[in-house]
C-alpha cells in the first residue's frame, strides 16, 4: 500500500528545494549526530509545528509532542512512559540548555478537560487518562487565580504550562541539571490565529507577549 499521494509530491518538493538547501547540514547531523540546546514538550495538535513557529532547521530542537502538551510528575514506576523517557534523552542524553513548554490557543485537549472535568474517562481509553494529568492544574487555578477569568480556556491552558513546569521540578536529573550546568526551564503560549507567542514571566508568573515588529503584508499575486 503506498502513501497519500500530496506526501509523495511533498517529499518530491522537499528533496529538491529544504534537502537540496539544506544538504552539508544533513550530512553533518548523519556523521556526527544531534546537538540540540533547546528542548520543547509541544502539542501534537495539526496546527503547531515548534520548527516553523521558531523558525528552526534540522537538528535546532529536539521535539517531544502529546496531547495538551502535558507534563507527567516523576514517577519510578514499571510501564510505558513516552514523554518522561524523552525528557531523559533530552537531558541526559542531549544535555539541552532549555526546556521549553509550549502551550497553544484553542487546544482540544484542554477543552476535553474543561467539558468532562467530571468524568474524563468519557473522552477516550487513553486520553480521559491523560488529560486528568491536569487537575492539579485545576485547582491551582480555582485557589489561586492568576489570570483573567473572563477567558476560562486561555486560564487554563495558560495553567496547564505552568503544572508541566511545575511536574518538571519532580524529575530528579532536570533539578541536577540545573543546579550543576544551569539548565533553564521556560513556559510559552502561541495563538494559531494570529501567530502571537507569550512567554511566562517568572518573576510575575504571567504570560507577556513578545515584542516583534509589525508583521509584514504579503501582496496578493494576480
Amino acid at each position: 500500500m503506498s502513501l497519500p499521494t500530496h506526501l509523495l509530491d511533498g517529499y518530491d518538493r522537499y528533496l529538491n528545494k529544504g534537502f537540496v538547501r539544506n544538504r552539508e547540514t544533513h550530512e553533518r547531523l548523519a556523521l556526527y549526530g544531534q546537538t540540540p540546546e533547546v528542548m520543547v514538550v509541544s502539542c501534537c495538535d495539526s496546527r503547531v509545528t515548534p520548527e516553523g513557529i521558531f523558525n528552526m532547521g534540522p537538528g535546532e530542537l529536539f521535539v517531544v509532542r502529546n496531547v495538551a502538551n502535558l507534563v507527567p510528575p516523576y514517577e519510578d514506576t514499571e510501564g510505558q512512559h513516552g514523554t518522561s523517557a524523552a525528557i531523559e534523552f533530552g537531558v541526559k542524553g542531549l544535555n539541552v540548555k532549555h526546556i521549553v513548554v509550549l502551550g497553544h490557543g484553542q487546544c482540544g485537549g484542554i477543552k476535553a478537560f474543561r467539558e468532562h472535568a467530571n468524568a474524563p474517562m468519557e473522552t477516550g481509553q487513553f486520553i480521559g487518562r491523560w488529560i486528568k494529568l491536569l487537575e492539579p492544574a485545576a485547582i491551582a487555578m480555582a485557589c489561586m487565580p492568576v489570570d483573567k477569568a473572563d477567558d476560562p480556556q486561555l486560564a487554563m491552558e495558560y495553567a496547564g504550562i505552568r503544572q508541566s513546569l511545575k511536574n518538571l521540578m519532580t524529575f530528579p536529573f532536570v533539578e541536577e541539571a540545573m543546579r550543576d550546568r544551569g539548565m533553564q526551564l521556560h513556559g510559552a503560549w502561541f495563538d494559531i490565529g494570529s501567530a502571537e507567542l507569550r512567554v511566562l514571566n517568572d518573576r510575575t508568573e504571567r504570560f507577556e507577549e513578545v515584542a516583534h515588529p509589525p508583521i509584514k503584508a504579503v501582496a496578493n499575486s494576480v
